[in-house]
């Protein structure tokens, strides 16, 4: 019998409902007291000196930017693939994002490629921590030390996870979260940046507002007062209280919820492990992925089909899946204005060629994972060359 199972449901209770309803009720639904609670449970989740809620990973990576010092015709390292996000930020100064290329079997950017892309306008490395799994933290930060650049961790799938026995959120220069949709800890929309330096946190407060001065977002409630400053220019990026409200309430259940994706992860690994169609995803001993993603990827030279004719016959049979990602150079944005061609990342283009995610979220069904592995399984027997 056909099932319909998307790439991701949100794992959402009545008790991220009430917590929401509250919210409503107490008529505060912007920014405010709920925010706040969300970034100290947050900071003393993850173990780090300051978190500093925003409306998206995208915002946190841009403020983490902005408060090193990021300027016009700098340099920043990033991985090739990568949601556009991560690259993205760096344009916003008129800066330039430097591809380098990722390594075959984890899709961490490679460290043993990043030293030759460092010039005297390189800032900082941004590195990715796909799929949940660290990226090789010690390597880059002395890579970091060695060339005085900063370290700004992209952790948009990285909740929870641990490198080296740290969690991810306590180990950069600045860490940015993503709380969207599909993400581990899902507010709809956020994001948070975690620092353990309190001068670039007090600042990223502020940016988040249009620059107002500290507790800005109290200057409607009985604590506050009509009269502010603006003492920089500023963004809209503060998050609300609705948003905070569910955050509150998945940050509960954030470890259950790993732990439900970390057995889907060793199902899917011990169905698949003795196909050689099947290319498994590697996480490295030294490190506990979040298993945000289930990345897979296809021994196309033993196959009669392509990952695109693959991913199809998923479709068709109602499994959805995704790709993780299109390599930032493939993008006619990033052809046209950096002429990056697709021969220079050999690694990122076979990979892509090769790579789809399964579905993996807590809620989902034993019975709805069976009929993944069994579908898989099949359309491999029957498409094998």
């Amino acid at each position: 019998m056909k099932r319909e199972i998307p790439f991701h449901r949100p794992y959402i209770t009545d008790e991220e409902v009430n917590y929401v309803v509250d919210s409503l009720k107490n008529g505060w639904l912007t920014m405010g007291k709920k925010t706040i609670e969300f970034e100290n449970k947050f900071k003393d989740y993850i173990g780090s000196k300051n978190a500093i809620a925003v409306n998206s990973c995208t915002a946190a990576l841009h403020l983490a930017l902005k408060v090193i010092g990021l300027k016009k015709g700098d340099e920043v390292i990033v991985p090739t693939t990568t949601f556009v996000a991560t690259a993205e930020v760096v344009n916003y100064f008129n800066a330039k994002p430097i591809l380098v290329d990722i390594e075959p079997d984890t899709h961490l950017i490679d460290i043993s490629k990043i030293e030759e892309k460092i010039t005297s306008k390189t800032k900082a490395i941004i590195p990715v921590h796909f799929s949940g799994q660290p990226a090789d933290m010690n390597e880059i930060l002395d890579i970091a030390k060695k060339h005085n650049l900063y370290v700004i961790e992209d952790a948009a799938h990285a909740l929870p996870a641990w490198y080296k026995g740290k969690k991810i959120g306590t180990i950069g220069d600045i860490t940015a979260f993503s709380f969207y949709a599909t993400k581990t800890l899902a507010t709809g929309e956020g994001g948070m940046a975690t620092t353990e330096n309190d001068e670039w946190a007090d600042r990223i407060r502020v940016l988040r507002l249009h620059g107002i001065n500290k507790d800005a977002w109290k200057r409607y409630s009985k604590e506050g007062t009509w009269e502010y400053d603006v003492i920089e220019n500023g963004y809209k990026y503060n998050t609300t209280d609705i948003n905070s409200a569910l955050g509150l309430a998945q940050l509960k259940k954030l470890e259950w919820m790993w732990k439900e994706r970390l057995k889907i992860a060793q199902r899917y690994n011990e169905a698949f492990k003795d196909y050689e169609e099947l290319i498994l995803y590697k996480v490295k001993d030294d490190r506990i992925s979040s298993w945000h993603l289930y990345p897979l990827k296809l021994n196309l030279e033993l196959l009669k089909i392509n990952r695109d004719q693959f991913i199809e016959k998923l479709k068709s049979r109602g499994i959805g899946t995704g790709v993780h990602f299109i390599p930032l150079y493939r993008f006619s944005y990033y052809k046209k204005k950096l002429n990056y061609k697709s021969k220079n990342f050999p690694i990122s283009e076979w990979i892509f060629k090769r790579v789809v995610s399964l579905p993996i979220f807590p809620g989902i069904k034993e019975e709805e994972v069976d009929y993944i592995i069994d579908n898989i399984v099949d359309i491999i027997k029957k498409n094998r060359k």
